[in-house]
């Protein structure tokens, strides 16, 4: 087939190295302008486009389709198919129709469990035990196609919303390349989506890094494990922002006050929360590298009693 990719960040760009590798013309990408990035805030191309460029594929970064002219470029590409991964723009409907075969999306979700721009950080931080990918036929709406092609995997207990990026990513491409050699018998029969049965996942904020002691051991992991590597869970102690990169749960009650340290060792450090305790392995403190707490404590002298929060 004729396609034209549409997608921005590295997920993304996992999907377009994968059909790279197949038969398929990829006869244009579109990606999102460049932005500033870096502490220099020097304008930088997203990686779908720097891997596009690396393939002499025809890059296009309209900042919407609501100019005639963008419409007519993307019809002259004379696709059949359009794919759209993370691309981070709503498509209206004209440019749905567009293509021969219509839009389909890579979504890193078992929807309608998570529609929206972060489902792999909100199943980790709702403790979901499974997730996945779909692959829809675009609608109009957020997310709400029917599912043309679903794969899942189960949620552990050690990842992160980095490692799980990263798994989703490689199951994307493996399904979405599983979903080209079939698409004319999976297109015919798409899954309509029970709207009763979605969630909204809502863009991460920085504002929802900073731990409540008061919640529970379990909450608190989730938090810091769903939002490494971004924006990173954090604490304040002694008007320092600590970033917090890794914990894990302890097995054991306390009535102390939420966020009281109760024991500082090599192995980890030992905070009081609203409903057990959770062990700090790896820290960040302003300025420095993330590092376990062993190294973090040879500069820091944090004792039993001190307080989080």
């Amino acid at each position: 087939m004729r396609i034209i990719f549409a997608g921005t960040p590295d997920f993304a760009a996992t999907m377009l190295a994968a059909l790279l590798t197949t038969d398929h013309e990829i006869c244009a990408v579109y990606t999102q302008p460049d932005r500033p990035a870096g502490r220099g805030r020097k304008l930088t191309a997203s990686p779908v486009k720097q891997l596009a460029l690396r393939h002499q594929i025809p890059v296009e970064q309209p900042i919407n389709f609501k100019a005639e002219a963008d419409r007519g470029k993307l019809a002259s590409y004379q696709a059949d198919l359009m794919i759209v991964v993370a691309y981070g723009l709503l498509l209206p409907q004209t440019v749905l129709d567009t293509p021969r075969l219509g839009c389909i999306n890579v979504h890193a979700s078992l929807l309608p469990r998570w529609r929206g721009a972060a489902p792999i950080q909100r199943a980790i931080l709702s403790g979901d035990t499974k997730t996945g990918v779909c692959i829809m036929q675009m609608e109009a709406g957020l997310d709400t196609g029917p599912v043309i092609q679903r794969s899942e995997i189960a949620i552990e207990m050690s990842d992160t919303g980095e490692t799980l990026h990263d798994k989703l990513a490689l199951l994307g491409a493996s399904t979405l390349l599983d979903t080209l050699s079939r698409f004319d018998e999976l297109q015919k029969h798409a899954v309509p989506q029970n709207n009763a049965e979605s969630c909204y996942a809502t863009k991460l904020h920085k504002a929802e890094a900073n731990i409540d002691w008061s919640h529970s051991a379990q909450q608190i992991d989730r938090q810091i494990r769903a939002f490494n590597s971004w924006p990173v869970a954090q604490t304040l102690w002694q008007d320092k922002v600590l970033r917090v990169w890794s914990a894990e749960i302890i097995d054991s009650a306390n009535n102390a006050e939420p966020g009281t340290i109760l024991q500082v060792n090599r192995q980890g450090i030992d905070v009081a929360t609203g409903a057990g305790i959770i062990r700090l392995l790896s820290i960040q403190a302003p300025g420095k590298k993330a590092m376990p707490v062993n190294d973090f404590l040879n500069a820091h002298p944090l004792i039993a009693g001190d307080h989080f929060g």
